[in-house]
């Protein structure tokens, strides 16, 4: 069974930094790139940040380059997320995702597996 399941989520003042991290399981981790999504109250989903199976390649999106690092750790089927700098606008949930084919680019959009989510707010 696959499992992902993200933590690390809490209330930060901004300007504030948080590591999200996903703990993958039921699959073979450093085969498969994976993804960050985030939904904020009221919107829809988000792309945020994805990376390779290796991560060598990784890509952001405009909103938080400069501020979010995306990371793994394919020894401990783990995926990171930096975040620093934070602005109220980053207050969403943030889900991990697993891309759907082997060997795909971060730039895939074709997920098959998605974490429960943990809650990002940022506020003073």
């Amino acid at each position: 069974e696959v499992l992902l399941v993200e933590s690390g989520g809490g209330l930060v003042q901004p300007g504030g930094s948080l590591r999200l991290s996903c703990a993958a399981s039921g699959f073979t981790f450093s085969g498969y790139a994976m993804t960050w999504v985030r939904q904020a109250p009221g919107k829809g989903l988000e792309w945020v940040s994805g990376i390779n199976s290796g991560g060598s390649s990784t890509g952001y999106a405009d909103s938080v380059k400069g501020r979010f690092t995306i990371s793994r750790d394919n020894a401990k089927n783990t995926l990171y997320l930096q975040m620093n700098s934070l602005k109220p606008d980053d207050t969403a949930v943030y889900y991990c995702a697993k891309v759907l084919d082997l060997g795909s680019s971060w730039l895939s959009r074709d997920y098959d597996y998605w974490g429960q989510g943990t809650q990002v707010t940022v506020s003073s």
